[in-house]
């Protein structure tokens, strides 16, 4: 019999041996039309677990499609998702979800720390209130992305970067074992960039699994490990240092990108991956 996957503490984040644990995500067969308009298109996908993973692609690509369609946001045409060997219904409870932040009302009247305690009510459920060691777990994400000292604010106070900051420690209080992140870098500054990247590579090393759309090429090689090129379909996946080549990048972008060739032919010439 297949072992069940469990969130515990492990270098695994399923629990279980390393030969023996599912991908994170296994998508199969995917098809989502907008209006009977097919945006994503037959997509095959493996995406493993313990890694930075970047899905990227040009605007219109079904990138945000792709991610919201392994969450069950959007319904599938045809096809099925797995999440670490989980169905979603089942994996519910390991997954933590940054959306864009153009997409929120950041108008609400709450503060930081109430958007934050809203990750630990798969916890504690809807119709309970937070225990004082749910408030210290929303704090301590606070904390962890330089943001404590503005628990009290309103969100709507807050700059973009900050609100950026606010909704990935409300993801980082769900403590799950996988992380979707919609475009976490899109308008933000450099400090809030450097301090999102820290972060992320801090849950890798705790044995989690991200998965964001970015948008950023140049520097797809410093900050992932894994990437999905996506053009309605999977154009290649793989660490970035082999998908990562003028042939792919042509394949999913077209045009001449001068910058993105140079970028790939000095990795080739290095044979050296990204610094993810």
């Amino acid at each position: 019999m297949t072992q069940t996957p469990t969130i515990i503490e492990s270098p695994h984040p399923t629990g279980l041996p390393a030969d023996a644990s599912p991908p994170a995500v296994h998508v199969h067969d995917v098809t989502v039309a907008y209006h009977r308009r097919p945006v994503l298109w037959d997509v095959d996908l493996e995406l493993p677990a313990n890694r930075l993973i970047a899905i990227v692609g040009p605007n219109g690509a079904g990138k945000s499609t792709l991610l919201k369609a392994i969450l069950g946001l959007v319904p599938l045409a045809s096809g099925r998702v797995t999440i670490l060997g989980r169905s979603l219904h089942e994996a519910r409870s390991l997954i933590g979800y940054v959306p864009q932040r153009e997409s929120v009302d950041w108008d609400f009247p709450v503060s930081a720390l109430d958007v934050v305690l809203m990750g630990r009510y798969g916890r504690v459920g809807w119709l309970r209130r937070p225990q004082p060691a749910d408030r210290d777990a929303a704090r301590e994400s606070l904390n962890q992305v330089g943001m404590g000292e503005f628990a009290d604010r309103q969100i709507s106070q807050l700059s973009g970067g900050q609100q950026q900051r606010v909704f990935l420690a409300r993801a980082l209080a769900q403590d799950a074992a996988i992380y979707f992140m919609d475009e976490p870098f899109a308008g933000v500054d450099a400090a809030t960039e450097r301090a999102i990247i820290e972060v992320l590579r801090r849950l890798r090393s705790g044995g989690k699994t991200v998965i964001a759309v970015h948008h950023d090429l140049q520097t797809l090689t410093d900050y992932f490990d894994h990437a999905a090129m996506l053009n309605m379909r999977v154009v290649a996946a793989g660490p970035v240092r082999e998908v990562v080549t003028p042939e792919n990048l042509h394949r999913t972008y077209g045009g001449r990108l001068t910058i993105l060739e140079e970028t790939a032919e000095a990795m080739r010439r290095s044979g050296q991956p990204g610094r993810g």
